[in-house]
């Protein structure tokens, strides 16, 4: 279906051009052709889909360089933890869903960093979908880092998240230094967010 309403664009587009100018084919620009193409690009992207060009920075919630929205959330075992009392330290903070399969993909790298570095770093996993059996899932993957309940979809909302993995890091002072979207794969890339 996109590629024929592809087509039928640039065939429009052709004919409205040399219809304006009612000259010979040979007059047609490639700017013509261009423009066709850059808008059927356009057209490739799925409905929801960000373009691969749009900078995080563009997003919407906070993003680099904004003080992290401050939030008190419990743990699967009930203890409160609140971000701005880990002021001083460096914190990631994952927001992610049980039916989601690259947080599934990204949950051993996450595993793996708590492991070496959760002495230095702080690692709060924000679950948005604790209806279903976060803590089975969480025994299932062998998960040792705090995992938080948002259970109201405040922080969730709060932070504005389109989509799950969603990544913030956040430095000793509480302001964001990376966004990321979608799935981290592995430990070097996440070590290298936190230089």
């Amino acid at each position: 279906m996109k590629s024929i309403f592809g087509v039928l664009l640039v065939t429009l587009l052709v004919f409205s051009f040399y219809i304006e100018n009612k000259s010979d084919p040979s007059s047609i620009s490639e700017s013509v052709f261009q423009q066709a193409e850059a808008y059927d690009q356009l057209i490739d992207i799925e409905e929801g889909e960000v373009s691969e060009t749009t900078p995080v920075e563009n997003y919407p919630g906070p993003n680099v360089g904004d003080k992290a929205i401050d939030f008190k959330l419990d743990t699967l075992n009930g203890k409160p933890i609140t971000l701005s009392e880990l002021k001083g330290k460096k914190v990631i903070v994952n927001f992610w869903a049980t039916w989601c399969p690259p947080c599934k993909e990204e949950m051993p790298v996450m595993q793996e960093f708590y492991t070496k570095y959760g002495k230095d770093v702080e690692l709060l996993a924000i679950n948005i979908d604790p209806q279903y059996n976060v803590k089975e899932y969480q025994k299932a993957m062998g998960l040792t880092f705090p995992i938080l309940l948002d259970t109201n979809d405040k922080i969730n909302n709060a932070y504005d998240i389109l989509t799950v993995p969603t990544t913030f890091i956040i430095n000793e002072k509480g302001i964001i230094t990376h966004k990321q979207i979608g799935a981290i794969t592995n430990i070097d890339s996440l070590t290298s967010l936190l230089k």
